[in-house]
């Protein structure tokens, strides 16, 4: 039997808060390790509370749900992201996987949808609630899905030469977390090589204005 699935309730609102840790603790593969008020609270118990799965508010005081995502990957990319919000515009879900959350509910969905949610994204699926299928991640001119943020960061460093250590140590993040976005760089744009990289940063002015001769 596999180990229950471990999951942090992040969420400003008490009552949401509670309401969801009720339902989950009366599953027996679910272990809701703790529920937290605020992302912060959530960034400093990373490492203590090593979650698989993250369920997660967007607009919360002081620092937001988008900004702690890109921050909890940085420093634990096998925990999976799932945002739980009250919008449903899909620019709002789209800019949450382009952070690199894996999931995207509302408040108001059936406690199955938010279980199924939870087991989905563990695996390493995406999930988006029901109604909002189509607001899939943005991608390029040829169908590709698009880097976020930190994945254009990491490319502009591999592109100009530097090891993944020397990435590390320049973005203040572990070695391990530099592997693992150069392996979704690379699955996102269908390359299987540094020098490869290099070529895609060329052609799509990544490293214009960089000192990097082209």
């Amino acid at each position: 039997m596999s180990p229950p699935i471990r999951v942090v309730v992040v969420d400003d609102h008490p009552m949401v808060a509670e309401g969801i840790t009720a339902i989950l603790e009366t599953y027996d593969d679910i272990s809701v390790l703790a529920t937290l008020s605020g992302a912060q609270q959530m960034i400093d118990r990373l490492e203590e509370l090593a979650p698989d799965v993250i369920l997660m508010d967007l607009n919360m005081p002081g620092l937001s749900g988008l900004s702690a995502t890109e921050i909890i990957l940085e420093r634990r990319p096998e925990t999976r992201i799932l945002i739980l919000s009250m919008h449903d515009s899909p620019e709002y879900i789209r800019t949450a996987l382009r952070h690199g959350a894996m999931g995207y509910v509302l408040k108001d969905v059936s406690t199955d949808e938010i279980k199924k949610a939870i087991d989905l994204v563990h695996t390493g699926a995406r999930y988006l609630c029901t109604g909002a299928e189509g607001a899939i991640a943005p991608a390029d001119d040829n169908g590709r899905e698009a880097l976020t943020t930190r994945e254009q960061t990491i490319l502009l460093q591999l592109a100009q030469g530097r090891s993944n250590k020397e990435v590390a140590i320049a973005l203040d993040i572990s070695v391990r977390t530099v592997e693992t976005h150069r392996k979704n760089i690379k699955r996102k744009l269908g390359i299987s090589s540094t020098a490869g990289l290099t070529r895609y940063a060329l052609q799509h002015g990544v490293l214009q204005g960089t000192g990097v001769n082209v």
